[in-house]
């Protein structure tokens, strides 16, 4: 069963150029990692982030949730960027796609 991974933050006033090299450097480790699925980044108009990410199963998300690089960046994150951050991980228990006929 696939594992769903939802990050919301707010960063902090003036956080932004900092957390954006940080991020890529994590948007690119996740990428990497064995049982990565796909991943997702939205930023709405008030400034929350959201930040989706999909592994195969528990024990690939496990294994990025304890990587040292990641691990480094979340303490990095409380210490300099995140005014507040909600996560959320799930099973994901049903899927269903559907894309547009090409014509």
């Amino acid at each position: 069963m696939r594992i769903v991974t939802v990050f919301r933050s707010r960063l902090r006033p003036g956080a932004e150029e900092a957390y954006a090299v940080v991020a890529e450097e994590m948007r690119q480790l996740v990428a990497t990692m064995d049982g990565f699925v796909d991943q997702s980044f939205y930023t709405s108009a008030d400034g929350e982030r959201v930040t989706v990410v999909r592994f195969r199963d528990v024990e690939s998300h496990r294994a990025w949730a304890n990587h040292p690089d990641h691990v480094k960046a979340q303490v990095r994150g409380r210490r300099d960027f995140y005014a507040w951050y909600e996560l959320c991980v799930a099973e994901e228990l049903y899927e269903r796609e559907y894309e547009e006929p090409r014509s």
